[in-house]
């Protein structure tokens, strides 16, 4: 008999809830296809689910029928998009996720106030390419300690943003050594890194220690899910990014008499229980939830689909 330590919080959090009720929200209102910008959160169940729907993912709204309905997703867009959105005549339905908007709005008041922004966060990530979009010609990218080692900024009138989803302990080395090098470089009025990435890292600090490997439920894709896994690791407990039951290998189990178990924040709780099921079929059937916050956050619904039409009887 083995136990499953199960974290709390887990799974959705309020950007990505809202994100996946405005794409719904727009097919109930407005009837298939709607057209949705890059992966409207970065789960494969979720995307196959609403392509399902009628929901049709596109990587620009230039592919986009002229006048027809959109989505912008979770991780935000640059300015160039609203621009294209807007030539093209589209219904735009912007999910952005709140906290993503926050970093957006103080990259432009930073940039306005001539100042060189240090953006930490990984290359090529779609909310990365949507905060530098707010000021190309003043963002600087720095990806990890290496890059804060190494970059050199010519000016001296300097602040640094994050993307949400980082690994809140390596930003925090990140911004130590950009802060020895350049003592002046001026922060957020607030932490970057959102509730949700910080509350699911403490859970997994939580159990990791107590658990003989860490399963943690997300897409590649997913930064706030991989940094989950690489959380349990530098703790030393073995752990696994899997999208549901069937990724996971039965060698990972052996000899374990406890379970670590997680899901990143564009994870939907249903893979949850059914990784609990198969959990339980291998003896694994004791369930200890390990809950380190309470999250209450709710964010309100973009503006179009805030109401439905009300149909008639």
């Amino acid at each position: 008999m083995g136990t499953v330590l199960l974290a709390a919080p887990r799974g959705y959090c309020a950007g990505v809830e809202r994100a996946v009720e405005a794409v719904e929200r727009a097919l109930a209102k407005h009837g298939a296809p709607v057209y949705v910008r890059k992966q409207i959160v970065h789960n494969l169940h979720v995307v196959r689910d609403l392509e399902a729907k009628g929901a049709i993912f596109v990587d620009e709204v230039t592919e986009v029928p002229e006048g027809a309905v959109a989505v912008l997703s979770a991780h935000g867009s640059p300015p160039q998009v609203y621009a294209d959105a807007g030539s093209r005549g589209l219904e735009l339905i912007d999910a952005t996720c709140p906290l993503v908007t926050k970093v957006h709005v103080e990259a432009r008041r930073f940039a306005a106030d001539g100042k060189t922004i240090v953006l930490i966060g990984h290359a090529g990530h779609e909310e990365v390419e949507g905060t530098s979009g707010q000021a190309p010609a003043r963002t600087v990218l720095v990806q990890d300690v290496e890059d804060a080692r190494r970059v050199e900024l010519d000016d001296h009138d300097l602040a640094y943003l994050t993307q949400t989803t980082l690994s809140v302990d390596e930003t925090g080395e990140i911004v130590d050594v950009l802060r020895e090098r350049y003592p002046e470089l001026q922060g957020p009025p607030r932490e970057d890194i959102c509730y949700a990435t910080q509350n699911r890292q403490d859970a997994v600090k939580a159990i990791a220690p107590r658990a003989d490997v860490v399963i943690v439920i997300g897409s590649k894709n997913s930064s706030n899910s991989n940094r989950l896994a690489e959380v349990a690791h530098e703790l030393g407990t073995p752990a696994y990014l899997v999208d549901d039951d069937a990724e996971v290998e039965e060698a990972w189990l052996e000899g374990a008499a406890t379970v670590g178990l997680t899901s990143g924040a564009s994870a939907p709780d249903h893979l949850v229980t059914r990784m609990l099921d198969f959990l339980a079929a291998r003896g694994f059937d004791e369930v200890e939830q390990m809950a380190v916050a309470e999250e209450g956050v709710r964010f309100s619904l973009p503006a179009g689909v805030r109401q439905l039409p009300v149909r008639p009887a």
